[in-house]
């Protein structure tokens, strides 16, 4: 099997448990005559096959350096997608393939250390790979070195360092980094405050399917009197929201001060319930 050492990046592929695990998949893998049958696109295609079926090509081409493969085995190791979850070997494929350039595994070699995925917890040696993800052009990079230079989580706090590493992964489109920009705006964060330019940022926010966002963009076009809008996109929430962040969207609807917000409550409190019960299993 033709492993290489590549020059260190911030820290070593450091133990014989990491190369063990890459040497040693639970499962058949692909040889590499089998590998070379495929066409141009026949990995892409097996990855659309069941799990089961997937994953001896999968792990053929990640053993066999392609560090897309290497990624994505990380990202189903880590989710428990078709076999047993393991967050020890999901770290050590994100690291192997983040060693060798990858910018999606340098993130969330990045999300490992920052979540004690399959290693310890250390928030300096997350903001470093942040920090190099972001670096090598990775919008979730960006946004997750940003949220540690706002925390100062394992590096000097900055807000205005963070606003500007947001504003990069907004300008590719990065849903999340959108509203928290629209967040800088709204409040006067490191810029003038300016609830026109805030707005428009949560509407990208809200269009591009960002929660947080569509709660931010129904709240501003209420207070801005455009009801029917507000409604439609406070509506929107429950449908990709996690249940506290539902708890506290209809705890300051009902609470408001304002009452162009508290008439968004009894909407989003029917979508959060329809939602719920469209999730639950069916007996």
């Amino acid at each position: 099997m033709p492993f290489l050492l590549y020059p260190p990046c911030i820290d070593t592929l450091d133990t014989l448990d990491t190369l063990d695990t890459l040497d040693s998949l639970p499962f058949r893998i692909a040889s590499p005559g089998e590998l070379d049958q495929l066409g141009p696109n026949g990995l892409a295609d097996k990855l659309r096959e069941p799990p089961h079926l997937a994953l001896p090509w999968l792990g053929g081409a990640a053993v066999q350096g392609n560090l897309d493969a290497q990624m994505i085995l990380g990202q189903w190791f880590l989710a428990g997608h078709g076999l047993e979850r393991d967050e020890a070997r999901a770290f050590a494929w994100f690291k192997y393939a983040a060693h060798a350039g990858h910018t999606g595994a340098s993130n969330m070699t990045g999300r490992c250390y920052e979540n004690a995925w399959g290693t310890l917890q250390d928030d300096h040696a997350a903001a470093q790979w942040y920090t190099l993800a972001a670096q090598r052009g990775s919008d979730w990079g960006m946004y997750n070195l940003a949220t540690a230079l706002v925390l100062g989580r394992g590096i000097t706090a900055s807000r205005s360092q963070a606003l500007d590493w947001y504003l990069r992964a907004a300008g590719m489109g990065h849903a999340k980094s959108l509203n928290i920009v629209g967040g800088f705006y709204e409040d006067g964060w490191e810029v003038e405050r300016d609830a026109a330019v805030a707005m428009d940022y949560y509407r990208r926010a809200a269009e591009g399917g960002d929660f947080r966002g569509q709660f931010n963009y129904a709240r501003a076009l209420a207070l801005c009197g455009q009801e029917h809008e507000a409604i439609r996109w406070v509506r929107q929430v429950p449908r990709t929201a996690n249940g506290p962040f539902i708890e506290k969207m209809l705890a300051f609807l009902r609470d408001a001060p304002d009452a162009a917000l508290n008439q968004l409550y009894c909407h989003a409190d029917d979508a959060a319930q329809l939602s719920s019960r469209e999730t639950q299993p069916s007996t």
